[in-house]
């Protein structure tokens, strides 16, 4: 992992889904990158022009200060109708999510899970599938989907239910994620709720005794292209999927 794009749909998702983990890369190194498709509040209203331009002003504001937390390089705002993206021409969110990956060309992508309760968040992961597509030159290389508190949990249908199989160990991050969350003003909320402090360390917690850490940040891997596989001595293989951030030179086995 060497350079990450999230894309989230809405300010504050970058922090609840992945803002544990993107500390821990960003503090080793690693290019880590937000973009948000939804403005964000709008829908709170019943009329989306009656939320004022100087709310939707501070919220990014809020974004940028929460950003720094997490250790995000830069965070960028695409400003899709909130909770209204099922509105929007799926091809018009995919040509935008396009754009990025080209400008930036990560190699790990961080997006929802589609199951999610929010309809901008299953609009959100559609359009990453679609852009992250494996065809032409440049290919991302890996794709989770992570949980989003106050989403993923709520839906009941239980037909596409989150399945977690990649932990990232969030043990000494956690914090930078809940002073995260702490800058966004419209978005932090009280315990009990799932986006309160109390509410997200108690999932790093859960999610941590899932894998034996003290706290961890679960996702669910939707897609890994792994290249470069070669024979070493005394047999098995090994590919460069995984590299180290220190030398270079880090392999992981995948055969014996």
């Amino acid at each position: 992992m060497e350079n990450v794009l999230v894309v989230a749909a809405h300010p504050d998702d970058e922090l609840l889904g992945v803002g544990g983990t993107i500390r821990l890369l960003a503090d080793k190194g690693i290019c880590a990158r937000a973009l948000i498709l939804a403005e964000g509040l709008t829908s709170r209203k019943s009329n989306r022009n009656e939320t004022g331009k100087n709310e939707l002003i501070q919220l990014q504001q809020d974004a940028f200060a929460a950003s720094r937390e997490a250790g995000y390089k830069s965070i960028e705002f695409c400003g899709f109708p909130d909770n209204r993206m099922d509105e929007v021409d799926l091809l018009e969110l995919v040509k935008t999510v396009e754009g990025y990956i080209q400008k930036y060309k990560p190699d790990t992508v961080f997006t929802h899970h589609h199951g999610d309760l929010n309809v901008d968040h299953q609009k959100t992961c559609e359009a990453v599938l679609t852009a992250c597509r494996p065809v032409g030159a440049y290919r991302v290389k890996r794709i989770y989907a992570f949980e989003t508190p106050s989403s993923t949990e709520w839906n009941f249908r239980y037909m596409e239910p989150f399945r977690p199989n990649v932990f990232f160990d969030v043990s000494g991050t956690l914090e930078a994620k809940i002073r995260g969350m702490a800058c966004y003003r419209s978005e932090s909320a009280k315990s009990p709720h799932p986006r309160s402090a109390e509410a997200l360390r108690a999932l790093g917690k859960y999610r941590g005794s899932n894998v034996g850490f003290a706290f961890a940040e679960a996702f669910e891997l939707l897609r890994e292209v792994v290249g470069e596989i070669e024979q070493i001595p005394g047999g098995g293989y090994w590919t460069n999927k995984i590299k180290s951030n220190i030398s270079g030179a880090a392999m992981h086995q995948v055969a014996a």
